[in-house]
């Protein structure tokens, strides 16, 4: 419902959220994505009723459902929260009901949040190993922004997204920010850390980074971080990555360099000992992807138990060959 609106899906918006439970729903969605289990415990009303509200806002245009495995969430419409937003503006939050839907929603986030802390406690020892053997996160970070430049960012989709680090990371700096994961339990924690930064209008979807559920030149920027190593056919991830990418647009993907530390298969299920900067400059050309800018981030120590990290910036281009300029 992007650009005008014609008069039948204008009044059928409107008349969609000219109700008690829909119109506060409506205010709750314009904090961010949430589940029908949500909505029962902020509400207080019963799960029949809300997906019954749900369904009707769902069929005029003005919310849309994505199933992320047994659950489903909801969130704005893009067009069409553009045609309420002046109501949903106006509204006085500090009031009643709104004020008690929000307190009721911090608990609801507060709840997750607490769930996801226990999630990655579990996880942790294993990553705080793996971040152990290579530059510091904060290192790899400040590499990102400087590969990429200053300014905004475009659409960016983030291939992988895990704890959704990245999209904290650029989300402030694109005009719509997506995740994907396979993983639901992930996505969770992507979820929790992502309000906590007051990014909760990022959009996290389940799905296979081999077969992303998005349209060819969707994204400004695609990110793949950190995932290729785990995958059995990287090519495949980033012909699809390159699927993705708009006209002009790029492509980040930052993995580790070659290396023999075998015990990363069986501690940390990696398929693959990194990649030599030749071999995804290649899987990049193939894709259609060119003018790859090439940089290493090689570990303090330099000793056979660390790791490298490697970027690989590619642009959209009518160019048949790859030019790596290695740095």
């Amino acid at each position: 419902m992007a650009g005008s609106v014609s008069f039948g899906d204008a009044l059928g918006v409107l008349r969609a959220a000219a109700e008690e439970t829909r119109l506060r729903i409506l205010a709750l969605l314009g904090e961010g994505e949430l589940t029908v289990s949500d909505f029962t415990d902020i509400l207080g009303q019963s799960q029949p009723r809300i997906s019954r509200h749900l369904k009707l806002m769902v069929e005029a245009g003005l919310i849309e459902r994505h199933r992320e495995g047994a659950w489903a969430f909801f969130r704005l419409v893009e067009g069409a929260a553009d045609l309420v937003a002046p109501l949903l503006a106006g509204l006085d939050r500090a009031a009643p009901p709104l004020s008690e839907d929000r307190s009721r929603l911090d608990a609801v986030r507060a709840q997750r949040a607490e769930a996801a802390q226990s999630f990655f406690a579990r996880l942790a020892p294993q990553w705080d190993r793996l971040r152990s053997l290579h530059v510091p996160e904060a290192t790899v970070e400040a590499a990102i922004l400087d590969i990429l430049g200053p300014g905004a960012v475009g659409t960016l989709i983030d291939l992988g997204t895990g704890t959704g680090r990245m999209l904290g990371l650029l989300g402030p700096r694109a005009a719509r920010a997506t995740g994907l994961d396979a993983s639901h339990a992930m996505l969770s924690v992507a979820r929790a850390n992502l309000e906590r930064l007051g990014l909760a209008r990022v959009d996290l979807r389940q799905g296979d980074i081999n077969a992303p559920p998005f349209g060819r030149g969707s994204f400004d920027l695609v990110l793949v971080h950190q995932v290729l190593h785990y995958l059995d056919d990287p090519a495949r991830a980033l012909r699809e990555a390159a699927r993705l990418v708009a006209p002009g647009g790029r492509l980040l993907v930052v993995d580790f360099a070659p290396h023999d530390l075998e015990f990363l298969r069986e501690a940390q299920a990696h398929r693959r000992l990194g990649f030599a900067p030749e071999q995804v400059v290649g899987w990049l050309a193939d894709a259609g992807l060119g003018a790859v800018e090439v940089r290493h981030l090689a570990p303090a120590r330099a000793d056979g138990d660390q790791l490298t990290v490697t970027l690989w910036l590619a642009h959209e281009t009518q160019a048949d060959t790859a030019l790596a300029r290695v740095a």
